[in-house]
């Protein structure tokens, strides 16, 4: 096994939900072998109340939990970024921010839960979907042989990730 630690940010828009519920799972599931981080490209400036709720419920730490700007991840005292992979919801119009430099990349589009409407159960439920979704991409990506597979290759399966689809082999 490889002694790597993978720096992975999660981008979206405003930073306070989707890529907060990203950067969480990562924290829990990838302890040890991933330093995970979030930002946005318009940061709202305070998490959602829904995300901590969830998160809180899930028995996760949420000390980390804060809307920042990508700003922060693009100086040169910044954390030099393996993986970066947007999870706004292209299907929604929404502007996805775009990383430059040579991080692996990929996006996973995810509904945005804050844009929910209803009931606060019905509103609830699209949180709790929202993670389902990123823990379920995340555990994916948790199998795949890093230290081993060639960039190429990679970068075909963190796509396929993102398109909701079993990988292939």
């Amino acid at each position: 096994m490889s002694d790597t630690v993978y720096n992975v940010l999660f981008l979206c828009t405003g930073n306070s939900a989707r890529s907060i519920l990203a950067e969480a799972i990562l924290r829990n599931l990838g302890a040890g072998r991933f330093n995970a981080f979030s930002a946005g490209s318009q940061p709202k400036g305070e998490v959602h109340p829904f995300a901590l709720e969830l998160l809180k419920n899930l028995k996760q730490d949420v000390s980390f939990a804060r809307s920042k700007s990508w700003d922060e991840f693009a100086g040169p005292k910044a954390p030099r970024m393996d993986f970066v992979f947007t999870v706004c919801d292209n299907a929604a119009n929404e502007s996805c921010p775009v990383w430059p430099g040579q991080p692996m990349t990929a996006h996973w589009g995810v509904p945005d839960p804050a844009a929910a409407e209803g009931t606060d159960a019905e509103k609830h439920l699209a949180f709790a979907e929202a993670y389902r979704q990123l823990s379920n991409r995340l555990s994916a990506f948790l199998s795949l042989p890093l230290a081993s597979i060639d960039r190429m290759s990679l970068n075909a399966k963190l796509r396929e990730i993102g398109q909701d689809r079993p990988m292939a082999g």
